[in-house]
């Protein structure tokens, strides 16, 4: 993923020259040249290939059509989608706890924003699965392999806490929880290729970052 934009920018410059090199050539053309007659041919362009690859040569319009960008989602993309799935579907497990069990209206003013958010993107990252032919499965992997995920103990715990004493652990829990979904997104930016996905984890990492700040004034 890394390689998408240095070869887009690579291309939109390649492009731009080719451009200006045809401009000059109009210019130069013999004034009788009588108007209809063909125009010539552009220049090649020669595209630095990735890391590995050669050079290639292409025509203008070749270049110019390159910079499409193929996003073709890979595994990173589908496993990330999966993995936030369950990892949002715990979010509204503990946040659901907090109209009852919460001593804090600031506590539960949050636990409201979070599952806000966190259920429709939930359903707009199912939805991206069905797009894409992905299984919509869960991921198979012990909840404690994927960052900031609560055990069972903790889960426990939280379910039993009430007032203060579930506004502290709530707090804590869900920072970690927080923390580690900014862990993954940032791993699908490195490794993914889909376009949307990225968009996706930016939305997580912003969002998320934003909530950590104000739970860590609650602490």
């Amino acid at each position: 993923m890394h390689f998408r934009r240095p070869l887009r920018a690579t291309l939109a410059t390649a492009s731009l020259a080719a451009l200006a090199a045809l401009t000059l050539a109009g210019c130069d053309t013999d004034s009788g040249e009588k108007a209809g007659s063909p125009a010539p041919s552009g220049p090649s362009v020669l595209v630095p290939g990735l890391p590995g690859e050669e050079n290639r040569t292409l025509s203008a319009g070749d270049a110019a059509a390159q910079q499409a960008e193929d996003d073709t989602p890979n595994s990173a993309d589908a496993a990330y989608v999966r993995r936030m799935i369950e990892h949002h579907a715990q979010a509204l497990v503990m946040t659901g706890l907090a109209p009852e069990q919460a001593g804090s209206t600031r506590v539960k003013r949050l636990a409201e924003r979070i599952a806000a958010a966190q259920g429709p993107e939930i359903g707009a990252m199912k939805g991206w699965l069905k797009t894409h032919g992905e299984p919509g499965g869960g991921t198979g992997h012990d909840h404690a392999a994927m960052p900031g995920m609560a055990t069972e103990a903790q889960l426990a715990k939280l379910r039993a806490a009430r007032g203060t004493a579930f506004d502290t652990l709530f707090v804590k829990l869900m920072i970690a929880h927080h923390e580690g979904a900014i862990a993954m997104a940032a791993e699908v930016k490195a490794q993914g290729n889909n376009i949307q996905v990225e968009e996706m984890a930016d939305d997580v990492v912003a969002q998320q970052t934003s909530e950590i700040t104000r739970m860590r004034d609650m602490a």
